[in-house]
């Protein structure tokens, strides 16, 4: 099983969506991680009920993920996950258990305790959010993905109830004191799902 990692570099967050639309729906034969990471933005998902949108110069923008409103900016690691779900034979909850773990493995290789939540999909670390994640399935594509904070100006979070959650603090990697980007840990995160995916896949398909 071959999966396309794609650096993207920091990139605009309609765009990249447009893309990735256009790219599912070409029904492409070969699954693609691609790696960026936003100027500043709000996105609400389709879960809209009961989200503020803040009033704020930073735009919004409302979209066809899961979840609800949740904050985008520049030293935030973006991951999306172009999955064909019915090849990997793939549920859901097993790809949003497979993004979760590898945060989990990324963040326990620098010496860092997390967890996921069933409840309240993502990891956390003390109570606070360091990774979201939202997808969205079509035509058995899985699109959308994760969001991991590396090093980014977390206060537009405070501004709204991250992905509905009133009071919900977050955390970033540069709070335990590890010096990292984006790319690089964009990097190893994107070879740690890429493995995942391809154990899942070769556990699946042995006949």
């Amino acid at each position: 099983m071959t999966v396309n990692i794609k650096q993207l570099g920091l990139t605009n967050y309609e765009e990249t969506l447009r893309d990735m639309k256009y790219f599912v729906d070409q029904l492409p034969t070969k699954d693609e991680l691609w790696v960026t990471e936003h100027h500043p933005i709000f996105t609400t998902g389709v879960n809209r009920k009961g989200s503020v949108i803040p009033q704020t110069s930073i735009p919004h923008l409302f979209v066809d993920r899961g979840g609800k409103i949740t904050y985008h900016g520049p030293g935030q690691l973006i991951i999306y996950t172009i999955i064909n779900i019915k090849k990997n034979n793939l549920t859901i909850r097993q790809l949003v258990s497979l993004l979760e773990s590898s945060i989990i493995d990324f963040l326990g290789k620098k010496k860092i305790n997390s967890y996921s939540k069933i409840e309240a999909p993502g990891v956390y670390t003390d109570e606070k959010k360091i990774c979201s994640i939202g997808l969205r399935i079509k035509k058995n594509y899985a699109y959308h993905g994760l969001s991991f904070n590396v090093d980014m100006n977390t206060k537009p979070f405070t501004m709204i109830d991250p992905c509905g959650f009133n009071g919900l603090k977050m955390s970033q990697l540069s709070d335990f004191n590890i010096k990292s980007t984006v790319e690089k840990s964009g990097k190893e995160i994107a070879l740690i799902i890429n493995k995942k995916l391809n154990l899942h896949y070769e556990q699946n398909n042995k006949y």
